[in-house]
């Protein structure tokens, strides 16, 4: 291997890593908001990092706090999906759009579910060597609203079901086939 040849593999290899790290702080944002955990959705953005959410601007220190009051004001459930991502990256900054689809259950209607779909445009920077996000705006695009009744045979029912916080299945370590889950009791949270 030639020095050139070397010199790309190195940049190669930091551009992957670098990838992989701004993606999962998308990630984690994401299920950082489905498990109300403040603390994980908190953690992707800089002390200075500023969110969008249509009328309401957020600081990042503050966003998860206000995402779980929103969400647990007009949801007892909900599902943040992220899709297509695409990544510019410049030195110790990143443009990202990541499309997003929310599936949530409001309370105001039961027996209804509604999907969003919009976009996260994120500006991301790295400092001391740990990507965060600097500012999120966030577009919706898409909202429709349907019938969220299940089939009679309710095989839904047999299913784990998550929780709104760190008792969550995906939390248990190690995951084993008896940690302890909820299952849906037809209640609201």
């Amino acid at each position: 291997m030639t020095d050139d040849q070397l010199q790309q593999l190195l940049k190669d290899v930091q551009y992957l890593k670098d990838r992989q790290a701004i993606l999962d702080v998308v990630m984690r944002h994401a299920r950082g908001h489905d498990r109300h955990d403040t603390e994980l959705m908190n953690g992707c953005f800089w002390d200075d990092g500023v969110d969008e959410h249509g009328q309401f601007f957020t600081s990042g220190p503050e966003y998860g706090d206000w995402a779980n009051k929103v969400h647990t004001a007009g949801y007892f459930l909900h599902m943040h999906n992220i899709t297509n991502h695409t990544c510019e990256i410049d030195g110790d900054t990143a443009h990202c759009e990541s499309y997003v689809i929310g599936a949530m259950l409001p309370r105001s209607v039961p027996g209804r579910a509604k999907f969003v779909s919009g976009r996260y445009l994120d500006r991301l920077e790295r400092r001391d060597g740990q990507w965060r996000i600097a500012v999120r705006r966030t577009t919706i695009e898409v909202e429709s609203e349907g019938d969220a009744k299940w089939p009679e045979n309710k095989i839904s029912e047999t299913f784990p079901k998550g929780a709104w916080d760190t008792g969550d299945l995906s939390y248990a370590r190690p995951l084993q086939l008896d940690s302890p889950s909820a299952f849906w009791d037809g209640s609201t949270r």
